[in-house]
């Protein structure tokens, strides 16, 4: 049965994807501020330093400087989407690739006009997953950025899918479709997920029928003609990169 909206629940976004494909993204929403909203979510760091799974109101910075690890109260997120994830029914899910794990999300959907969000806790065959580098002003658009993101390949690997579900019509605020973050169980990989293949775990699907959207109000943000007219950009900086 599809779940039912939480009355009241929402997902609280900070920031459009629009904004970081044009490069507009110097200030942020503190991790704090953050966690208080929800206690779970994803984001990327400052600077575009690298993704960030929120899990349990704990944020958890994944970057090229080592394995992944706690964030600070007072560290910043120039994008983030989090919501407080209630308590639905766990789907068992079998092996199935990305496209199969998608068509479960799918099956799963209260209506594909709410946003949901999408959680999944087990055992992986494989998932690529992708951090980008920290950037140096003046901040290049997103585009740019994922040129030079570095993706790790892991197989056999327990842990946890961290993501959102996101109607097609909100393409440019969000990633319309599935946007998904990976943290293993062990605290030794994580970031934005670019190729899976699940063996075997427990899917829960959230519905919300509300969407709260926070503005930064920097001079930068405030400056940039956002528009949003080319859908190939997203997909471009959904994929691609260096493998280690």
């Amino acid at each position: 049965m599809p779940p039912t909206p939480v009355p009241g629940a929402a997902v609280t976004q900070f920031a459009v994807l629009d904004a970081l494909l044009a490069g507009a993204y110097e200030s942020g929403l503190r991790v704090g501020e953050a966690c208080a909203l929800g206690d779970f979510g994803l984001g990327c760091l400052e600077q575009l330093g690298g993704e960030v799974v929120i899990l349990d109101a704990s944020a958890i910075e994944c970057t090229l400087d080592g394995p992944p690890a706690v964030m600070r109260m007072d560290e910043t997120l120039p994008f983030a989407i989090v919501c407080r994830f209630p308590q639905v029914p766990a789907i068992e899910v079998g092996a199935a690739d990305l496209a199969g794990f998608a068509a479960s999300v799918d099956d799963a959907l209260a209506s594909r006009n709410l946003f949901h969000a999408v959680r999944f806790d087990g055992l992986l065959s494989q998932v690529r997953v992708r951090v980008t580098p920290r950037q140096r002003h003046p901040l290049p658009p997103l585009a740019e950025v994922t040129k030079h993101q570095v993706e790790t390949v892991a197989r056999g690997i327990r842990g946890t899918l961290v993501g959102f579900w996101t109607p097609a019509i909100y393409q440019g605020i969000a990633v319309a479709g599935l946007h998904l973050h990976f943290l293993s169980d062990d605290r030794s990989l994580g970031g934005h997920v670019l190729d899976l293949a699940v063996e075997s775990g427990e899917l829960r699907v959230a519905a919300f029928a509300r969407f709260d959207l926070r503005l930064p109000t920097d001079e930068r943000f405030l400056r940039t003609e956002l528009t949003h007219d080319d859908d190939h950009r997203i997909v471009a900086v959904e994929q691609g990169g260096a493998t280690r």
